[in-house]
């Protein structure tokens, strides 16, 4: 049976939007694009933590990424179990336990003084909360909303997790440098608050709730309702998912090729790029004015990757991607750390930083049909288990050999070898899974 909407249940808000021609698809895009930016700002905060946590308690450089790279596999193994709880609770739901969680771990940590805090506090809390959205959420979002310029909305909002990470860096970094820490982590409390606000009064969970039809479709898309599904069942679709997908090649190479994406990006430079020109001679508030140019660049780039995912085959964009980003890690250990090297630098790796992401959810929904979001959730897992990887390695090259310079030499390289695998992707016709049992 399918679900139908009364006319009760309809929304005014669509009304207002749809009489100033806004397809209330776009709303609940503008709202993902705020909650994605705000959790992502959460995400990257740990960038400028690092060293006054080092200070402050005197923990190490492998300590403190331990912890953040819990945060990092959590973000990303939840991914799948997200995209469930998405379809069984709806949007709304999902997203606001997400914040309310970031902001327990970020308000709890004003208070932390030990180390086995931190790792409960930013390694299960926040990556509990920051994985309950992900890009699962965008990637959602995108394929229940929108029928045409699909790949333009994936590119915007997987701009908004990356340009969250990198652009609330430098404002973070003033404020820890001029007030402290705890002082500039209640800035991202109160961009929590203000996203949660918005997703209670503007988010929907489906166009059918609202008698629309997805963005550039004729007719509303019949949905499943959601008692036809066991929780025990819920829980179990995503294991299932990734039983069936695992069947394919295309799925493999997807994973592997974003856990080397994640392990170049946020595991690496995210985590420790500050610290890194801290080395050489650079203050944190420089250098992470330097991740909020990659973070200009990176918008640029990713809305540009969504249009091209449009119009160009996706494995051909992810081998030119992968690869310039391999030349450019390659290339920052070359450099003397200048202002204009860095520039050049920030320029190009950040036009690529997570360019992969709508060619990549664009295969996903190709290969895997109506499970593209769960299968896409266990892709991103294993960005995540990368960008941890990436993270825990580099500080512990810092801790034992006191340069994080080998950790990108191993980067570049790896994403020189995602570019090759990625072009064997041959795959032509749509993996059918076998639907999950009701």
């Amino acid at each position: 049976m399918v679900a139908a909407p009364s006319s009760a249940s309809r929304d005014a808000l669509p009304s207002f939007f749809a009489r100033r021609g806004i397809h209330y698809g776009w709303v609940v895009a503008g709202v993902t694009f705020l909650t994605m930016l705000v959790t992502a700002g959460a995400v990257g905060a740990p960038g400028v933590l690092i060293g006054p946590l080092q200070q402050e308690f005197g923990w190490s450089t492998s300590e403190i990424s331990s912890a953040f790279a819990i945060r990092l596999v959590l973000f990303g193994f939840l991914g799948p179990f997200a995209a469930a709880f998405m379809n069984r609770f709806g949007l709304r739901i999902v997203a606001s336990v997400a914040l309310a969680l970031i902001g327990a771990g970020v308000l709890g940590s004003f208070a932390m003084t030990k180390l086995w805090q931190l790792f409960l506090l930013w390694g299960v809390v926040v990556g509990f909360g920051t994985g309950l959205t992900a890009m699962v959420l965008g990637a959602t979002v995108a394929t229940r909303w929108f029928s045409a310029r699909r790949g333009l909305v994936v590119g915007l909002l997987t701009a908004s997790t990356a340009t969250g990470q990198l652009v609330f860096l430098p404002l973070l970094a003033s404020l820890t440098q001029a007030l402290g820490w705890r002082n500039a982590l209640g800035l991202v409390l109160v961009m929590l608050a203000l996203a949660a606000l918005a997703v209670l009064l503007l988010m929907r969970d489906r166009p059918s709730d609202l008698g629309l039809a997805p963005y550039g479709a004729a007719d509303p898309t019949p949905v499943p309702a959601p008692a036809q599904l066991s929780f025990r069942d819920m829980l179990a679709s995503p294991i299932v998912a990734l039983r069936d997908a695992s069947r394919s090649r295309t799925f493999w190479v997807l994973f592997g090729t974003f856990f080397i994406c994640g392990a170049s990006t946020n595991g690496l430079v995210q985590t420790h790029f500050v610290s890194l020109c801290g080395d050489f001679g650079i203050v944190p508030v420089a250098a992470a004015s330097m991740l909020a140019l990659i973070g200009i660049f990176d918008f640029a780039g990713t809305v540009g990757s969504g249009w091209l995912s449009d119009r160009i085959a996706s494995r051909t964009l992810l081998f030119w991607y992968y690869g310039l980003r391999g030349l450019s890690l390659i290339y920052l250990p070359f450099t003397s750390f200048s202002f204009y090297e860095l520039s050049i630098f920030a320029v190009f790796y950040g036009l690529d930083w997570v360019a992969t992401v709508p060619p990549t959810v664009k295969l996903a929904a190709e290969r895997f049909g109506d499970r593209a979001n769960l299968v896409f959730g266990w892709i991103f897992a294993g960005h995540q288990m990368g960008a941890a990887f990436a993270a825990w390695g580099a500080g512990f090259s810092r801790t034992a050999y006191q340069s994080y310079l080998p950790a990108f030499f191993i980067a570049g390289g790896l994403c020189l070898i995602a570019a090759i695998t990625v072009v064997t992707i041959r795959e032509p016709r749509r993996q059918v899974l076998v639907p999950a049992r009701a």
